[in-house]
């Protein structure tokens, strides 16, 4: 039976800054929208809000709901893609973090039950945030998060066997966490939001990326044709190089639409430096593991300062 430590370190907490990245920067371009933090600071709410926005105060709630739902989200992911590739046998010969379904440690059922449950902890929030905002737009878009968080690795056809992962992570912890957080704060999704959303949207996929290139080996001998196998290994180091460095090259637009401040988030470009080096020298396997971290931690951290740079 898994101890509850093995129970957290396979709910994989290091891809959590996958979940909280994009709220943070949601939340950030909705400050934006509503005068920025400098308002909060001093106590001006006075502030014109766009057709259904909300107070500073109500951002900040309705972004917690929001972080809420992505990390349930987040969370029932991996402990779904623990479940299905434990039972198809994928992870049998697997370099990485435990599973608990494929070394025994958990009854695959008891696996499952724990991704269903963590998805109910997202549907609650998502629907307290629906509640709370009137934006009922996201009720139907967060059913299919759910869903696509299932048959990534699920059902008889999942997607994720199929190179279609990135384009899952992309979508929903990308554009749809970014812009969906900014929408239920302030009732509409500026340009910020959206060139955001790109750019977390890309870290998230450079980390499924660099995880599935550590996996190459393993994943082509069980019929897991990620998109990183299709590339190649080469060709897979290349397209993680880049979708961590466009979203610094994405900063230029919110630059020119006047949010200079934005050009904090350059500062998380030296956690990196050494990720990419690894990647790039064509490092295998348990050599992936910190620049795997690396790059989690940098999702955060690019996450986090460019929403103070929105927010400013």
């Amino acid at each position: 039976m898994a101890t509850l430590a093995q129970w957290v370190e396979g709910a994989r907490l290091r891809t959590l800054p996958l979940a909280a990245a994009p709220v943070a920067v949601g939340t950030g371009a909705a400050l934006g929208e509503l005068g920025g933090l400098p308002h909060l600071v001093i106590g001006s709410f006075d502030v014109d809000t766009p057709p259904g926005g909300a107070s500073m105060l109500e951002v900040f709630s309705r972004g917690l709901l929001a972080l809420i739902l992505a990390l349930g989200l987040q969370i029932g992911t991996n402990y779904a893609n623990d479940y299905s590739d434990g039972v198809r046998g994928t992870d049998d010969e697997r370099v990485g973090p435990l599973r608990l379904t494929a070394s025994g440690l958990a009854a695959p059922e008891t696996v499952k039950r724990a991704a269903f449950l963590s998805f109910g902890v997202a549907a609650l929030a998502g629907v307290a945030l629906v509640l709370v905002s009137g934006a009922w737009l996201l009720l139907p878009v967060g059913a299919t998060a759910v869903l696509a968080a299932w048959y990534y690795t699920g059902g008889k056809r999942p997607y994720g066997y199929r190179g279609l992962g990135e384009v899952f992570v992309f979508v929903y912890f990308g554009l749809v966490a970014t812009a969906g957080t900014t929408y239920a704060q302030v009732g509409t999704i500026p340009l910020n939001a959206w060139t955001g959303a790109v750019g977390v949207g890309l870290f998230s996929c450079a980390v499924l990326m660099i995880n599935n290139i550590r996996d190459i080996a393993t994943d082509t001998v069980s019929g897991k044709r990620t998109l990183a196998v299709r590339l190649g290994q080469q060709r897979a180091r290349y397209a993680y190089a880049a979708m961590v460095l466009v979203p610094y090259v994405l900063l230029i637009v919110p630059i020119l639409t006047g949010t200079p401040a934005v050009f904090l988030a350059v500062l998380s470009l030296a956690l990196m430096v050494g990720a990419l080096q690894t990647v790039l020298s064509g490092e295998e396997g348990h050599a992936l593991v910190p620049p795997l971290k690396q790059t989690g931690i940098a999702t955060l951290v690019y996450g986090l300062l460019l929403a103070l740079g929105l927010a400013l």
